[in-house]
């Protein structure tokens, strides 16, 4: 995985839409990375720059009863830091692994280096140009099986939300792209910007890539035990000791019961997620204090520093120490 905020101030996306594009997936990115401001304010400068671009210029089918206008052709390509290429229902009826004419000149004005990322089954653009040989990646659960058939050289995960692979990165169902631009500005610009992002658009902060995609119960019914209460007791607690049993016993649960039922709600265990949590803690500390990365870990209830630099490593990438010294050099460029 690269760095976290390796990419520079005004970040230029562009996104590749094709024809019977689907409008949501547009709106994603430009809403998302257009919210995104230097300081976290929406005062500051924006750190973003996008420009939507098709194969040809002009108007652009989307699935519903009108098109869109693009004004760029794949041109733009070339100027972009990251390209990120939407979903089309052309890919549901996909048959073979070869790119088309169009899209392989389309890829070919991309420059070495630009990062990369799709959103549901604009997967299946990537790994057809061969992005996502030998790699971790995901698309839309429906479509799981379609694409290990054409593309069995790739890592295919289809229960995670998204997949990080540097350079390269995808995402499941449309609702899935916002968790992967929020992903890819907390990567650039950190976690203050991200959250501000995502408060601004009313949306999660954060849910972890590996988070399952599809859940049985993702809003309880009215007459169904939640564990709701647990996690929002949970949260307020991170830097105390929190055991399963306590949270089983906030919502008058049995351990067993409780931990079903979460694994239903949330997509993953209760201590996993409580783990997440924790991390997400420790780079909000990193980012606002200066406390010794000691303290960080104990505030956010990770207990050492070596357990801070075991946990954030694997879900970051970096260390505690590099990720707080890149985000200070990054914010006073800002």
């Amino acid at each position: 995985m690269r760095s976290v905020f390796s990419r520079p101030v005004r970040h230029r996306v562009a996104v590749l839409a094709r024809e019977m594009t689907l409008p949501i997936e547009l709106g994603i990115v430009h809403q998302v990375f257009g919210q995104a401001r230097a300081g976290a304010s929406a005062a500051g400068e924006p750190l973003y720059e996008v420009v939507t671009c098709a194969l040809r210029p002009g108007a652009v089918r989307t699935d519903g009863d009108f098109t869109v206008n693009v004004e760029h052709g794949p041109e733009a390509l070339a100027e972009a830091d990251t390209v990120i290429v939407l979903s089309s229902y052309e890919d549901y009826e996909q048959r073979d692994a070869a790119l088309s004419a169009p899209l392989a000149g389309a890829f070919a004005r991309i420059r070495p280096g630009t990062r990369v990322a799709s959103i549901c089954t604009g997967a299946f653009v990537l790994a057809s140009a061969g992005l996502l040989d030998g790699r971790l990646a995901t698309t839309h659960w429906r479509y799981a099986d379609r694409f290990a058939r054409l593309f069995p050289q790739v890592e295919l995960d289809a229960n995670v939300l998204y997949a990080d692979g540097g350079d390269v990165l995808t995402s499941a169902g449309c609702a899935a792209g916002i968790d992967l631009c929020l992903h890819m500005i907390r990567r650039d610009f950190g976690m203050a910007v991200a959250n501000d992002v995502a408060r601004r658009t009313v949306v999660p902060p954060h849910r972890e890539g590996g988070q399952a995609q599809y859940v049985r119960h993702p809003v309880p019914e009215p007459s169904s035990p939640s564990t709701a209460a647990a996690r929002e007791w949970a949260l307020r607690r991170l830097g105390e000791p929190v055991t399963l049993a306590q949270m089983a016993a906030k919502e008058a649960m049995s351990v067993r019961t409780f931990t079903r039922r979460f694994r239903d709600e949330v997509g993953t265990t209760p201590m996993t997620w409580l783990t997440q949590q924790r991390v997400e803690r420790a780079r909000e500390l990193l980012e606002e204090s200066d406390l010794p990365v000691d303290q960080v870990a104990e505030r956010a209830g990770l207990g050492t520093a070596a357990n801070l630099r075991k946990h954030f490593h694997a879900a970051v990438g970096t260390s505690p120490s590099a990720y707080r010294a890149t985000y200070r050099a990054l914010d006073a460029v800002a």
